[in-house]
């Protein structure tokens, strides 16, 4: 019989994963990355790739968040139906306050992205809490503990259908996965549950996404039972889509698929799919009563080596206190910029106060007239940083709002993650504007193109406020351009047609 499990060392425990996993990667993950990187033939998604891989390091290194979005936390725990405790909290309060610890730890704060009152007020609850936390009775005396932080980006792609018994899945993943777009920041994880009911599916997908990247392994063994298959066939058909990384046209759209079944009824097949972003971050231990977890950080040799740097010769630098409509509308899909002066920042609920005030009549805080935005809710700096990790937000959630920003308030340009739907590209090419996209995954690295940062409206929104940034070539590639063109449409369908006659000759890059 083990020892009780000591309150503060399970909390102890929980905040030393979740701060862990903010700056880690799983090193299976980011080597499946690496692989991805060498194998990769499209230049676009080669520079995206690059520019995750230099970010995961520096993030190591700096031990500081991989992503400005550090997730909601999500918390599996097996318990052993003979352990022990010695508490006075409730396992859901112990979490919490583990979580609490870590959002707000001083040398390295969290972005706290919780709201209360959801259907309501949505106010933010300050530290992240509460965690969503899934339980399971298994034999023995001891806890199982996996945590996970879960963007909002890749946990809004989410997908479920209650497919008839003779449906196909992977009919339906196949169809499924280009409505994605590329707001989860492929390249990613595929997690998919089957069978059960809806809400166990559901459950099964994301479970399914805490297990190790392997499928180099699997494809060097071979399948041993029908799911095994099913993974490899959803592995190259899914790559076989060219969606590649950010969306922009590509090899590898995945770096794995995982799959859990269950049971389920004679007139049911249930399906969900997940997927993980590139920001995937999970960690797996035990307790025993003998003390909190002892987590042991991976050897940064063990990175891909991998370094970034901003390309002067191919790369336009654009000047943002001068800059132009006549500018904006000059620009081609696909050119690389590197931004430099001052831009604006917004997101959502920025966008929805602006849309109130313009309503009323009221004077907005800031003049947006020839200026650029960008769709980012940064995390708070720490010791000398003037903000911390500030990567882009998916920028499809501010399409209903383009219009607007385009016809009354002289905004010329934005910047944000992934593709733009129909009604934002229409409104574009209409005011003749343009849509740059950031790497989705790279918060840190962009961060460090970051010079000065300072609050100019809303300042009660706290990461959703108006921050004024000065950059200093940040790279952007122009994603929508005044024509109304998308590389997000182009790119994955220059990339399928590409991969379709390249099956069979695709590079494998072996572990």
């Amino acid at each position: 019989m083990s020892a009780p499990i000591k309150q503060e060392d399970f909390i102890q425990s929980i905040f030393d994963a979740f701060q862990f996993i903010s700056y880690y990667h799983p090193l299976d993950y980011i080597q499946a990355l690496g692989r991805a990187y060498e194998r990769e033939q499209s230049p676009a998604a080669k520079d995206a790739i690059a520019q995750i891989l230099t970010n995961s390091r520096m993030c190591a290194e700096g031990r500081r968040p991989i992503c400005q979005d550090t997730g909601i936390a999500v918390v599996f725990l097996k318990i052993g139906m003979n352990a022990k405790w010695d508490a006075k909290l409730s396992i859901q309060e112990m979490v919490n306050e583990g979580v609490r610890r870590a959002y707000n730890h001083p040398d390295n704060k969290l972005r706290a992205s919780v709201l209360l009152d959801p259907a309501g007020k949505r106010q933010n609850s300050k530290d992240n809490t509460p965690a969503v936390v899934h339980y399971e009775m298994v034999p023995g005396d001891h806890v199982e503990v996996i945590c996970a932080a879960k963007g909002g980006g890749s946990e809004n792609k989410s997908k479920f259908y209650a497919l008839n018994p003779s449906d196909s899945i992977v009919d339906w993943v196949l169809k499924t996965v280009p409505t994605m777009g590329a707001g989860w920041c492929p390249p990613g994880i595929l997690g998919i549950g089957i069978g059960g009911t809806p809400e166990k599916a559901m459950l099964l997908a994301k479970e399914s996404l805490m297990a190790p990247v392997d499928i180099d392994e699997l494809i060097a063994r071979g399948p041993s039972n029908r799911v095994e298959e099913l993974r490899l066939e959803l592995y190259e058909k899914v790559n076989a889509l060219g969606i590649g990384a950010q969306g922009l046209g590509g090899l590898t759209t995945v770096l794995d698929v995982k799959i859990m079944d269950y049971p389920t009824h004679a007139a049911s097949l249930p399906v969900a799919m997940i997927p993980n972003c590139a920001a995937t971050r999970h960690v797996h231990f035990h307790l025993d009563g003998s003390g909190p977890a002892k987590l042991e950080p991976p050897s940064l040799s063990d990175w891909p080596q991998v370094s970034w740097q901003p390309n002067t010769e191919t790369s336009t630098r654009v000047n943002l206190d001068t800059l132009t409509p006549a500018e904006v509308a000059a620009w081609k899909p696909g050119q690389t910029l590197l931004l430099n002066g001052k831009m604006l920042t917004g997101r959502d609920a920025a966008h929805k106060r602006i849309q109130d005030m313009l309503a009323k009549g009221e004077q907005r805080p800031v003049d947006f007239t020839n200026r650029v935005i960008y769709y980012v809710g940064p995390v708070d700096p720490v010791r000398d940083e003037v903000v911390g990790p500030a990567g882009p937000t998916t920028a499809t959630r501010m399409d209903k709002f383009t219009e607007m920003m385009l016809a009354q308030t002289g905004l010329i340009s934005m910047v944000g993650k992934a593709e733009r739907g129909p009604v934002a590209i229409e409104a574009i090419r209409k005011h003749k504007s343009a849509y740059l996209m950031a790497v989705g995954g790279a918060a840190y690295l962009v961060a460090k193109a970051i010079k000065g940062a300072k609050v100019v409206g809303f300042a009660d929104l706290g990461m959703e406020a108006i921050y004024e940034f000065e950059v200093k070539d940040m790279p952007v590639t122009v994603a929508v351009d005044s024509t109304g063109t998308s590389v997000h449409q182009t790119g994955p369908q220059e990339w399928q047609a590409k991969i379709s006659t390249m099956v069979g000759k695709i590079p494998v890059v072996v572990a």
